[in-house]
């Protein structure tokens, strides 16, 4: 793709910048005012952006009101325009806005939980990949100092959310008819924290909530670390039990292992072969 123009990029800027001028050299067929058609051209591309965002965080749009909404995407809009002719791809920097939007200060959670909505949409179109076959994985159980400097790659469709906030309950709960969606919500505590493995399976994206520690340890192993140094790091995840949810939904696509760590390395401690995988 080439890089925009001055002119191009000018026309960019005033078609989601209501305070932007008119863009020079625009004229209309039958000599009318362009600023008039320009602005309803503008208030069309504005809407169908907006429209994209509350398709894409339809909970974060209950939660603050399609009015709050809209004026708040609205300035993301500006802001932030479609790298991307696809749409389905657009709203990747919402939820770090929204942390520093300053009329939702008082809503610490939104960001978290539009960080789950944007997994979610992210799995669903993420590439296909096949799962490892389940008794190549279990063969490597038996051979602890294999496993530890061995590496997993995930489904591309694989996304760990963590949040200080109960973002997966407050999903779970706008899934609901609303009488269920207010009992859900009225006990909640919005100080506790919750994680979420995020992935897609029979054509939908599932949202599973894990244990923080568990959630940690997936975070590290989608990243890449070895089986033993991301079980090191994180001592208080239980590897086994990780391990049966992946496999179950066949969430693990290769494993392969790394040489270069020794087995007695901080890469490579051993991890204990005992349990069975569900």
């Amino acid at each position: 793709m080439y890089p925009a123009s001055p002119p191009q990029q000018a026309f960019a800027r005033a078609l989601l910048d209501p305070t932007q001028p008119v863009p020079a050299g625009l004229c209309a067929w039958n000599g009318s005012d362009p600023g008039v058609r320009f602005a309803v051209y503008r208030n069309n591309v504005v809407h169908s952006l907006v429209a994209v965002l509350a398709d894409t965080f339809p909970v974060v749009c209950q939660l603050v009101g399609e009015d709050f909404f809209g004026a708040m995407a609205r300035l993301f809009v500006a802001d932030h325009p479609p790298a991307s002719p696809l749409m389905h791809r657009y709203g990747d920097g919402f939820p770090d806005w929204v942390a520093s939007f300053e009329p939702a200060i008082d809503l610490p959670y939104l960001s978290g939980l539009a960080r789950l909505e944007w997994a979610r949409l992210c799995a669903f179109h993420a590439a296909d990949a096949n799962a490892i076959d389940r008794h190549e994985l279990l063969a490597a159980l038996q051979a602890p100092e294999r496993l530890a400097v061995s590496v997993l790659t995930l489904h591309p469709s694989v996304a760990v959310v963590q949040s200080p906030h109960p973002v997966v309950s407050l999903w779970r709960a706008h899934q609901q008819d609303d009488a269920a969606r207010d009992e859900q919500l009225g006990h909640l505590h919005l100080d506790a924290g919750e994680s979420a493995l995020v992935f897609r399976a029979d054509d939908d994206a599932l949202v599973l909530e894990l244990h923080a520690a568990d959630a940690a340890l997936a975070a590290a192993l989608a990243s890449g670390a070895p089986l033993g140094a991301a079980q090191t790091l994180h001592p208080h995840a239980d590897l086994v039990r990780l391990l049966s949810v992946l496999l179950r939904h066949g969430l693990v696509a290769d494993l392969t292992s790394n040489a270069i760590n020794a087995p007695n390395s901080p890469q490579g401690s051993p991890i204990p072969p005992q349990e069975t995988l569900a």
